[in-house]
Formats: C-alpha cells, structure tokens, sequence
C-alpha cells in the first residue's frame, strides 16, 4: 500500500508464508505487519528529515507502565524529545487515537508527539503550556534541542 512519505526501498523476506521487513535502527527483520509497514515508513522519514539514526528508539516500555511506544526520539543527552505512534493504514486517527498519545505523554516528558497511520500525520508540540497540532512531518528543525 502506498503511503504518505518519501519512497524509500525496504528489505523485505519471507521465511515460512510470513513477510518480515528489516528494521533498521533495532538492526533485525521484524515481522512485517500495516502498523509496521508504516513504522518502518516512519523510521525512514524521520532519518531522511535529519533525526539521526542513533537517537532513535523503537518499540520499548514506557515508564512506570506495561504500555509500549512506538518510537523515540532521544536528545544528545539521552531525554525525550519527540514521541511517535503508528497505527495502521485501517486504523483512523480519531478522538481515541489522540486520547492514547495524550495518556502517552503523561508517562514520558516530551514537548513533541507525532500521530501516523501513514496516510495522515499530526505533529504535536507542547511548548510552554500551549500545545498546537499541524498536519505534517516534522523535520528536524521543528524539535528544538
């Protein structure tokens, strides 16, 4: 399925009737499902859009919680600076979607969120109490460090 990104070339094998994709930044193929196919997107997108590769993080526990995100972005000093979530292409971004990322935040400090199922983006920022929503990609001039 096309999405909303750059386009970029995946690696992508089968082993066993399942497709897996090579994640990148976790340095592994990981089974290739639409949230996935779409993470993946992502992680491109934000390299190509100037995050470095190393200050990204994917798929890990957020703090003092069992729920996981989807991606980090981490400051040269290793805080949070952006936090992404990824749905699939088939999941809408609706009034539940951003309930889940607010609830997000409220476990790990970061003045930016961004929202994709891949078709669309909302970048949120969340600077000195107020909070805007734009629909688009940031870029890495968009995070202040």
């Amino acid at each position: 399925m096309q999405l909303n990104f750059d386009k970029f070339n995946f690696q992508i094998k089968t082993e066993n009737n399942k497709n897996y994709i090579w994640d990148k930044v976790r340095k592994k193929h990981v089974v290739l499902t639409p949230e996935e196919w779409v993470r993946q997107h992502c992680l491109h997108q934000l390299v190509a859009n100037g995050f470095g590769i190393g200050l990204l993080s994917v798929e890990r526990s957020l703090p003092n919680s069992k729920k996981r995100y989807d991606i980090v972005y981490l400051s040269t000093l290793g805080t949070p600076k952006l936090l992404v979530e990824c749905k699939a292409p088939s999941i809408p971004i609706n009034e539940k979607t951003l309930d889940q990322v607010a609830s997000y935040l409220t476990l790990l400090d970061v003045s930016y969120a961004l929202l994709t199922n891949g078709l669309q983006h909302f970048f949120v920022s969340r600077v000195n109490k107020e909070i805007k929503i734009v629909q688009e990609f940031p870029t890495i001039s968009k995070i202040s460090d």
